[in-house]
């Protein structure tokens, strides 16, 4: 993984979109179907293979009906002070 991909903020916010999709009953294959997209790009974003940019993070969360805020508190509490 690339070293932004490994800082805790973006390890948070995998690990949100992974509970999120549980929590939503469905499996990385559902979503991909629900997004047009193959198995391996839920696989690789919730792996940190591959960074997601905010569209992107829309478009996932409108896919599992989930709120943005939904996942914001856990993420600010550890952004880091500078990029």
């Amino acid at each position: 993984m690339a070293g932004a991909v490994r800082t805790e903020a973006y390890g948070t916010l995998l690990r949100a979109l992974v509970e999120a999709r549980a929590a939503s009953g469905l499996s990385q294959a559902d979503l991909a179907m629900r997004l047009g997209k193959p198995p391996s790009f839920v696989a690789k974003y919730e792996l940190g293979e591959r960074r997601l940019d905010v569209v992107e993070l829309l478009v996932i969360l409108r896919a599992l009906e989930t709120e943005p805020e939904a996942l914001l508190p856990g993420l600010l509490e550890r952004l880091p002070e500078k990029l």
